[in-house]
């Protein structure tokens, strides 16, 4: 039992990873990474297949969960030396729930009078995967 909770920890702190289809480059900086919403029409070089979320982030908005997504989208590709990510899904998932409970009570000669209320919401995660390229500078169309 110890280990699967020691498993289900690790796999909870995990926030990107990825799955290798090509040859890694040497790493390059998160800000020379160019999101592509489809393939580019010139030759491209598939490094990973990239999976990550807005988990473990400070981001509460629908945009700001999306920006994390990509943020981290850059970063594992930039690890692995890809300056391009096409983007493959983006979608939400559900991260857990919050709820809220109020009550009170009082007696008042030999009767009782109760009140009660509560509450919950749905917290989600964007979670997001995409194909870690490597775009050869000045490469020319693809036939």
């Amino acid at each position: 039992m110890a280990g699967a909770a020691f498993t289900a920890a690790m796999l909870a702190g995990c926030v990107s990873s990825h799955v290798m289809v090509g040859t890694a480059r040497p790493p390059i900086s998160p800000q020379q990474v160019k999101i592509y919403f489809r393939p580019p029409a010139t030759r491209y070089e598939p490094i990973a297949i990239l999976q990550t979320s807005s988990a473990d982030s400070l981001a509460f908005t629908a945009q700001d969960k999306t920006n994390k997504v990509i943020e981290r989208l850059k970063e594992e590709a930039a690890k692995l030396g890809a300056n391009g990510v096409v983007l493959r899904a983006l979608g939400d998932r559900p991260a857990g729930s919050i709820g809220l409970g109020l009550g009170s009570g009082s007696t008042s000669e030999g009767s009782m009078i109760g009140l009660g209320f509560g509450t919950s919401a749905v917290m989600t995660q964007k979670s997001g995967s995409g194909l870690a390229i490597y775009v050869e500078p000045g490469a020319p169309p693809k036939p």
